[in-house]
Formats: C-alpha cells, sequence, structure tokens
C-alpha cells in the first residue's frame, strides 16, 4: 500500500483533519511537517500556488486543498466508508463541510482561535479588538453549526463522516478557550465533541503529539 506524504504546519486544523482521516483509513502516511512561514517558499508553492496547507502526494499525485483531499482519500480507500450512501445524508456532509470553511474558521477560526490559542503559543501579538468584534457573529454561527446535531449523532447521521473530520479540529481548538468553552457549554456540539476527541484518531493528532513527534 502506497504511503501518502503530508505536508503542512503542526497545530493546523486542516492538516490534523486529513492525518484524522487517514488513520481511520488504517492507512499508512508520513507526516512532514514544515516550519510557520515555509508555506510562502517558492519549494512550496510549486507545490500549492496558494500558499495554504496542508499538501498531499500520494504515488506521485500532489493534491491541495483540504476538502478535496479528504474525499480523494475516501476514493482511494474505501473502507470505513466516510460518505454517507443517502444523497441528503451526503448533501448534509457537503453542507457541513463548506460551513467549516466559509462560516466557522472565517469568523470564528481567523479572530476567535488564532488569537486566543494559536498566538500565545506562537508568541504573536493578540488583537483583543479582533476577538470582541467576531463574538456576536461567532454566537450566530455556533447555533447554526449546533443546528446539524438536532436529530443525528454526528453531521451527517448516525455514522461518522469527512465533515465530522474535517470540524472536529477546528472545534477542539475552540474549546480550548474561554469564549469557545462558553459556547459549547451544555450545547449539543459538546457531547459530540467528546464523542469525536474519544477515537483514537484524535487522540493520535494533538497538537502536542503532533510537534513532540515532529
Amino acid at each position: 500500500m502506497s504511503v501518502t506524504i503530508v505536508r503542512g504546519i503542526v497545530g493546523s486544523p486542516f492538516m490534523r483533519a486529513v492525518l484524522m482521516t487517514l488513520i481511520e483509513k488504517n492507512a499508512p502516511y508520513r507526516l512532514e511537517p514544515i516550519a510557520p512561514g515555509q508555506h510562502k517558499s517558492p519549494e512550496y508553492l510549486a507545490k500549492h500556488p496558494f500558499g495554504r496547507v496542508p499538501v498531499i502526494e500520494h504515488d506521485g499525485f500532489v493534491l491541495y486543498e483540504t476538502q478535496a483531499i479528504l474525499r480523494y482519500l475516501d476514493r482511494i480507500y474505501p473502507t470505513p466508508a466516510l460518505t454517507p450512501t443517502d444523497p441528503r445524508a451526503a448533501a448534509r456532509m457537503d453542507q457541513a463541510m463548506n460551513i467549516n470553511d466559509w462560516y466557522l474558521f472565517r469568523i470564528i477560526g481567523i479572530p476567535v482561535v488564532f488569537n486566543r490559542v494559536v498566538a500565545p503559543r506562537i508568541g504573536a501579538p493578540v488583537n483583543e479588538a479582533a476577538v470582541a468584534a467576531a463574538l456576536p457573529e461567532a454566537q450566530a454561527c455556533f447555533a447554526g453549526i449546533e443546528a446539524f446535531l438536532s436529530d443525528r449523532p454526528y453531521m451527517a447521521g448516525d455514522a461518522v463522516s469527512l465533515a465530522d473530520l474535517l470540524m472536529a479540529p477546528h472545534a477542539d481548538m475552540l474549546a480550548e478557550c474561554a469564549e469557545g468553552q462558553a459556547m459549547l457549554a451544555g450545547g449539543r456540539l459538546a457531547t459530540w465533541l467528546e464523542r469525536m476527541r474519544a477515537r483514537p484518531s484524535m487522540a493520535a493528532t494533538t497538537w502536542d503529539r503532533l510537534a513532540a513527534a515532529a
């Protein structure tokens, strides 16, 4: 079985989603971490012209964009299947994945999680004004995501899907800060997150564990 090479920055929730998917598939992989800033180097830009993470390489095939990577892995490693067979459940999965990238990451991840979780770890300045300004919209975004769990244990139904693997790393980072804990407190997302944290794929890919391995 071919080894998938994963290149990205330790701490990236998007890279973590890729690693979690590979672990869920029991697929061989090799992590090649890059330093912050290296994703803007000419060598990296040759693989990802937009300078983001992660990038994978599988049998000489180079692929970027996390959603594309997750769907590719689900196709080349068909078991366990991580895309629902029911068209409506699959549509819910796709919807949740897009909400993660377009709303959760933009509205909560960039202004709140970066300033509260990432910046202190890498020694960057904290923008308190950005956090305060983001919170009202963040609350609305959070409520929209909670609705996905109103009648199901996972984002797309009764089983884990790519949507859960994409969103869980973001939610896990959010839970590290006071604002995130307040939003999670007593809600369905908190229960879902604990369910996801119990999975070996999440336990094996925490920031600290990946940093130690790197």
